[in-house]
Formats: structure tokens, sequence, C-alpha cells
């Protein structure tokens, strides 16, 4: 990977997966960022993450640590990640399982995973969540209203269908492009909406 100018740190954005259905988003969005020289991806994978990337993907730890620049195990709370002073951009979970909304809504911070969400908050960064359950019921509602009053970005993974999305793939990619957008990564690849007369 191209290193950029040394006047010209490298940005750090913490990715995580758990075990919610939707690896995907997770996997491409660490595709995403190895495609920027000017930023680094900081990998967290919970066991449970683990278990649905190889059911959806068949991918194993190994795999997933190939995608990331830095790889942290989920029970080193001790990890860079783990303090306010490393600096990054934020933290992308994706996807994000109830238990992990929960742990964060109530700063339940009893993993790497949890507890980088709590500095990304403390610190004022952005945390985006890319939750993934359906139905809701209202202790998931309540978290997610949680974790928004403290700054924090619920972002569940819904089909843009302006986009004119022709497969799975095309709606994913919109999701990861513009979850990136939250970033400032900005994708002439992202198909913007134009309003009705596509102007």
């Amino acid at each position: 990977m191209t290193q950029p100018p040394a006047d010209r740190p490298r940005q750090r954005l913490i990715i995580a997966i758990t075990g919610a259905s939707g690896s995907i988003y997770g996997l491409r969005l660490l595709e995403a960022l190895r495609e920027l020289p000017d930023w680094e991806s900081h990998l967290v994978v919970s066991e449970a993450g683990v278990l649905n990337t190889m059911h959806e993907h068949g991918l194993g730890r190994k795999d997933l640590a190939s995608l990331a620049d830095v790889v942290y195990h989920p029970g080193d709370v001790g990890a860079a990640i783990a303090s306010g002073s490393f600096l990054t951009a934020g933290m992308v979970i994706a996807p994000t399982s109830m238990k992990t909304l929960a742990a964060v809504a109530h700063a339940y911070a009893d993993n790497l995973i949890t507890r980088a969400a709590d500095v990304v908050l403390k610190e004022r960064r952005r945390l985006v969540l890319l939750t993934r359950e359906a139905p809701l019921n209202l202790a998931h509602l309540r978290n997610m209203v949680a974790v928004t009053e403290m700054g924090g970005v619920v972002f569940p993974p819904v089909p843009a269908f302006y986009s004119g999305a022709q497969s799975v793939d095309d709606i994913v990619n919109h999701t990861v492009l513009r979850t990136l957008d939250l970033f400032g990564i900005h994708s002439d690849r992202l198909k913007r909406w134009k309003g009705l007369g596509g102007r």
C-alpha cells in the first residue's frame, strides 16, 4: 500500500464486526479502506462475529485479518484503541448486534469493541452503528435513542431504491459508501440523489 507523505499522517478508522447477520458490510468497509492510501483500518471481530462471517462467507479470523492494516483480539482491552489518546477518526460497527448496541448504550465496556466505542463517544469522535435486527422491540429502540443522544449515529443498512440497484452487491456497496461519507470519505462511485428531475 502506498504511504502518504510524511507531513500527512494516515487517518485511522476502527472497524468492528459483531455477531449479527450482515458481515458483508464490515468486509466491504475493509476492502474500501484498502483502496485509500491515506487511511488505515483497525479491526476487531467478536467471537460471534467470526462465527457469523464463517457461516455467511466461509471466512475465518485469519482471512479477516488479511483485510485490515491492524488487528486486535476482542479480549485485548489494553490495546491502543482502548485509549482516547490514540487518535482515530472514529469507529464503525458493521454489523451491530443488539447485544453490542445495548452494551454501547449503557457504557458496558466488557470487551475491546465496546470499550473502543465508549472511547469514541467520550472523545466526541464519530461512532456509526450499522444495526441489524427486525422487527425491533422497545429495548432496541430505547438503546438506539440512548446512543443517538450520546452523539452516535445509528445507521440501519436500509436499501436506497432510488439508486437503481440491480443486485445485492449494489445495495451493500451503496450503504458502505454512504457510511464512509460520514467520515468525509466521498466516492464518485456513489449514486447520489439529484432530485426527481435527475439534474
